[in-house]
């Protein structure tokens, strides 16, 4: 049975006329907007930050840079091809090596040099883009994805997306990509969605489409009491990401790697409200209470503080 609309506003459910309404329209405003749909943008705002981000190989701006792309990699076999202003994850495609057939992708499959030329072609004519326009390929670093799930994630790289409201933390999910997703971490496509308790790191329960799991549907692998690592580093990366941006209301993707420990991967202006449904929680409650407590003198560690202590289980 779905509930009603007055139900949900009691549980303090955020929908989509909510989000863009009040937070986004009031929050975040156009003119910053670039920063954060075009992930070369995100990236150089990161680093002067002082955020830590994937290595950036090289960027291809039009069509006869193409037949550089050896050149730009200098001799790196292993990389990740991402549309600079793309979304939901389409257009990215992780090249783990090459042998005498072609490029080896990370699903399994092997593209012909010319296919993956191709590809490039169709990121720079805008096929993965936000808006339909022509974009730029960028080439960057694959991130070594640190064991920290277990049995979890068994397929692709697992991410954290923290809703950020005014520099302050307010939710978190873990997105769990599975053999139905193809590998990618994206809920629409069969992804796990992993609650997380904002006071403590840990996973609380799973959700896929829109069914609450307890244990992972391909492996059997429990899905609660997951523990994620250098926590309060990671809240303070995501916090980090207000004041550069100007923007009030983001969603922080983060992802772990073995050696270098959390990385930003990007920023969303228009974070999707499945978080809720991981955390069987409301983000409207959480955000109007941010919005009464949060002063501009604040620093980044009392609003890290705050999180940790106003946001734990309902």
């Amino acid at each position: 049975m779905i509930a009603s609309p007055r139900k949900l506003a009691r549980r303090g459910i955020l929908g989509i006329n909510g989000r863009n309404t009040r937070y986004v329209a009031d929050g975040n405003p156009r003119r910053r907007m670039p920063l954060v749909n075009d992930k070369v943008k995100t990236k150089e705002l990161a680093r002067e930050a002082g955020v830590p981000v994937p290595e950036l190989y090289g960027v291809i701006e039009m069509q006869a840079q193409i037949k550089r792309l050896r050149h730009m990699l200098d001799e790196k076999r292993s990389f990740v091809i991402k549309p600079a202003c793309g979304a939901q994850g389409d257009g990215i495609m992780v090249v783990e090596g090459e042998n005498r057939k072609g490029w080896r992708l990370a699903s399994g499959r092997v593209l012909s040099d010319r296919a993956l030329r191709h590809h490039i072609s169709n990121v720079l004519s805008g096929m993965y883009s936000l808006n339909g326009l022509q974009d730029v390929a960028m080439l960057e670093e694959t991130v070594r994805f640190a064991d920290i799930f277990g049995g979890v994630a068994e397929a692709g790289v697992p991410d954290l997306r923290i809703i950020v409201y005014r520099g302050v933390p307010t939710m978190a999910m873990a997105r769990i990509p599975t053999r139905e997703s193809d590998g990618k971490a994206n809920l629409h496509k069969g992804g796990i969605g992993l609650g997380i308790d904002i006071s403590t790191g840990l996973t609380t329960l799973g959700v896929q489409y829109d069914r609450v799991i307890d244990d992972h549907p391909e492996s059997g692998a429990p899905l609660r009491g997951i523990q994620m690592p250098e926590w309060r580093a990671i809240l303070d990366m995501s916090a980090r990401c207000h004041g550069p941006t100007g923007l009030d209301y983001l969603g922080v993707d983060i992802v772990f790697d073995e050696m270098r420990g959390p990385l930003l991967l990007e920023l969303n202006a228009r974070p999707g409200l499945a978080v809720q449904l991981a955390n069987c929680d409301g983000l409207d409650r959480r955000l109007l209470l941010i919005a009464d407590w949060v002063r501009p003198e604040h620093t980044q560690d009392e609003r890290v503080d705050f999180a940790l202590h106003s946001f734990g289980p309902p």
